[in-house]
């Protein structure tokens, strides 16, 4: 969710670089075309939830991919934003960028996701659903872009084939999600 900026521009490499000498408990910061943006952290329930579809998702996607957690830095060049999603998967081999700055490297961006997992909540819901998947869908490699509910037991997968199209699930219903079928219920039991 973006809020409030915390600064006026600011490059790439210097937004890196403050991200990644963050302590891990330290809150996440979005950059989008030099802006860069507070992200609010998740409750309890926000990540209970990002767990549990990992978990869920984990134990039947194809061997050839792989999940990364919360704290995976994607980075979108055709959309200038570099944002941390709730969880994502990459099939076949990684790409990133790796962030140089002063001739070290600071770290690297995933570049290819295949999946981008959202857990909504009420302050990220409408960017998640609108604006960042409007910046997501820059992505070449995107094919599946997963809304969890936070509110209800609702998981939606918005596919790209000639066009994006959305398939919801409720609890006592299964979901495809790259070609794995995962139950609701198992995302949100208790």
């Amino acid at each position: 969710m973006q809020q409030a900026a915390v600064s006026s521009y600011v490059k790439f490499e210097d937004y890196f670089e403050r991200e990644a000498s963050c302590r891990a408990d330290a809150p996440r910061h979005e950059w989008f075309d030099g802006v860069v943006y507070a992200m609010s952290r998740g409750t309890p329930e926000h990540g209970r939830l990002t767990s549990s579809v990992t978990i869920a998702l984990g134990n039947v996607l194809p061997p050839d991919c792989q999940i990364y957690a919360a704290d995976t830095m994607l980075y979108i060049p055709a959309a200038n934003l570099a944002t941390y999603a709730d969880a994502s998967v990459v099939c076949g081999p990684l790409e990133t960028i790796t962030v140089r700055k002063d001739g070290r490297s600071l770290g690297q961006a995933v570049t290819n996701p295949i999946v981008i997992i959202e857990v909504l909540s009420e302050s990220t819901e409408r960017y998640d659903r609108d604006g960042k998947f409007q910046l997501y869908k820059q992505i070449a490699s995107l094919r599946e872009y997963v809304l969890i509910g936070q509110g209800e037991q609702r998981i939606e997968v918005f596919r790209r084939e000639q066009e994006w199209h959305g398939e919801v699930a409720s609890p006592g219903e299964m979901i495809r999600i790259h070609g794995a079928i995962v139950e609701v219920g198992r995302v949100y039991r208790a």
